[in-house]
């Protein structure tokens, strides 16, 4: 028989986080720190409107680009925060989660052999996603001296003729670092010099310890060059939602709708009205709840310190990314020793790049209770080690 199978979508690897997911599915009182998913349920109030719009009968499709409503309040967050407007009837969509706003931006922007710069480590759908759209994915390793930031320096490096798409993936899965506004500052030449277009997935925006987070789209002439990708599972807690949205200049809007259209038809509808509600009237959910990460971030910064381990400060996100190359093992024997002696589960940083190894990626998106205990066994753990 011949093969069914397309030989570029059997060339990807699986993700490196589902290793240890499927390995704690079996191991009975495992303690798993691995999922980026918020620990709280959804806010009440953002549930009940789920639920009135059942109630209601609000069960039909939307328009392909979402409810006029939820775009009204999507363009409504984009400005208060950073003061930048966008037409909510040209300019902005709804998508199914963050992760198909990524995918449809880039098979929009791509052309066979584009390249897509890719900061790494970082999320682990933007190198199969470039691929998926027929562009080449090139990795600019980030460094723990730099604060895992982008640089100017390591920006030009990798830019060449084919280079098209800059992704911004900050705050980043899985470092937590962040860019401030003078980071992002020295950029702007650099893209507008070579035409870069961007894709900034701004999805941990909100979940921010070092003041007033920054985006590339505030400062002049990148909103015109720039899909700007955000969502509502980790802010409000809304994951199993599967609720995104992208905004961006008409003329790339246009086709990414299309592309949507013929693939999504529209998010799901009840999601959508509870979307306008988190929007709405959410923000003080927000902010306890990162209130609670960031007791858990010092926390957790503190404990690894403590035993001894290297840990850069992470001013974003829900992750810590500690340095294990001081006991001269592989990120993943580190990670598959930890599991089987303590049954602990961390994620091994080369799941998010080759350059992560060396690091490991620790969610704190759990109770202090269930930090307390985990960090105890890696804490015994780290104390058996030999260092090299």
């Amino acid at each position: 028989m011949r093969n069914p199978l397309n030989s570029k979508i059997t060339d990807i690897q699986p993700s490196g986080i589902r290793k240890f997911f499927d390995i704690v599915s079996e191991m009975k009182d495992a303690i798993s720190l691995g999922v980026g998913e918020p620990d709280f349920d959804t806010p009440w109030h953002i549930r009940e409107e789920g639920i009135y719009s059942l109630e209601r009968g609000k069960t039909f499709y939307t328009s392909n680009s979402g409810l006029k409503e939820l775009r009204n309040e999507i363009a409504n967050y984009v400005k208060r925060k950073y003061d930048v407007d966008y037409n909510p009837m040209t300019e902005v969509m709804v998508t199914v989660g963050g992760s198909e706003a990524i995918d449809l931006a880039m098979r929009v922007m791509l052309d066979p052999g584009d390249e897509v710069l890719i900061p790494q480590p970082s999320y682990v759908s933007y190198v199969p996603c470039a691929i998926m759209a027929g562009g080449v994915p090139v990795a600019i390793e980030l460094e723990e001296k730099d604060d895992f930031r982008l640089t100017a320096e390591k920006l030009k490096e990798k830019i060449t003729p084919k280079s098209k798409i800059l992704v911004l993936p900050f705050p980043n899965n899985p470092t937590g670092a962040i860019m401030e506004k003078e980071d992002l500052e020295k950029l702007i030449s650099i893209i507008e010099e070579n035409d870069l277009y961007i894709i900034t997935d701004e999805i941990y925006s909100e979940l921010s310890y070092k003041g007033k987070p920054c985006s590339i789209i505030e400062f002049p002439g990148m909103r015109e060059r720039t899909i700007y990708i955000n969502g509502f599972s980790k802010a409000y807690a809304m994951t199993g939602w599967r609720l995104g949205y992208c905004c961006g200049p008409q003329l790339i809007m246009q086709q990414i709708l299309k592309l949507h259209q013929f693939a999504i038809m529209c998010a799901p509808t009840t999601s959508q009205y509870a979307g306008v509600e988190a929007l709405k009237n959410g923000d003080e959910d927000v902010a306890k709840m990162r209130e609670a990460y960031d007791e858990r971030r010092r926390y957790l910064v503190a404990r690894l310190r403590g035993m001894g381990m290297d840990c850069f400060e992470p001013y974003g996100a829900f992750y810590v990314f500690p340095s294990i190359k001081r006991f001269g093992m592989s990120s993943d024997e580190f990670a598959t020793r930890l599991l089987k002696e303590e049954k602990v589960a961390i994620v091994p940083g080369t799941a998010f790049g080759d350059c992560g190894e060396g690091y490991m990626r620790i969610s704190y998106a759990y109770s202090i209770q269930d930090l307390k205990k985990a960090l105890d066994g890696i804490e015994s753990f780290v104390s058996r080690l030999e260092v090299k």
